[in-house]
C-alpha cells in the first residue's frame, strides 16, 4: 500500500496529486526521455531494465515499449538484464551502457574517476549520445526509487 495515500497497487500516476507542479514537470521529463532520446531502443531499455533490478522496481521491471519488437527488443534482453556482463546476447554499446547504469546506481563516484571506462564509452556513444543516457539514468534510478520506496504502482505493467 502506497506510503502517502490510498493508491490502488496498480496506479503507477495518482502519486502526482500530491505534488501537482513537481509531478507534472516529472511526466514532462519521463516523456522526453521516451520520446525523445537518442539512445537506440534496445540501448535504452537494457539500461533502464537494470536500474528497474538494482531498485528493486517492480512497476519499473514490468514496463515495456509498444514498439520494442519493431526495434528488436523482446524478452531475452530484459530476461538477461541482471547477467549484463556475460551475456553473449547483448552488443558492446549495450554493454557499456548496462555498465554506466549499473556503476551509476551503485558507485558513481568510482565511475567518474575510471578512465579505462571513459575511452571505451567514448568509443560506443558520441557526447550527445552520452548526455541522453546519463539523464534518462538519472530518471530511472530515481523515478525508480520513489516508486519502490513510497510502494506506488508496483502491481502496474505499464506498455508505452
Amino acid at each position: 500500500m502506497s506510503r502517502i495515500g490510498d493508491f490502488a497497487d496498480d496506479d503507477a500516476a495518482a502519486w502526482i496529486t500530491r505534488s501537482p507542479d513537481i509531478g507534472v514537470a516529472m511526466a514532462g521529463f519521463t516523456h522526453a526521455v521516451y520520446n525523445k532520446n537518442r539512445l537506440p531502443m534496445r540501448t535504452r531499455e537494457l539500461a533502464r531494465m537494470v536500474l528497474a533490478l538494482d531498485n528493486e522496481c517492480v512497476v519499473c521491471q514490468n514496463t515495456r515499449d509498444a514498439e520494442g519488437a519493431a526495434a528488436g527488443v523482446d524478452e531475452d534482453l530484459y530476461d538477461h538484464a541482471a547477467q549484463w556482463r556475460t551475456w553473449p546476447g547483448y552488443s558492446p554499446q549495450e554493454r557499456v551502457a548496462a555498465e554506466f547504469a549499473s556503476r551509476f546506481a551503485n558507485g558513481h563516484t568510482e565511475l567518474r574517476d575510471d578512465e579505462d571506462f571513459w575511452a571505451r564509452c567514448n568509443e560506443q556513444f558520441s557526447p550527445e549520445v552520452l548526455t541522453d543516457l546519463a539523464l534518462s539514468c538519472a530518471m530511472w534510478l530515481g523515478m525508480g526509487r520513489m516508486l519502490r520506496t513510497l510502494d506506488i504502482g508496483q502491481a502496474c505493467k505499464i506498455t508505452l
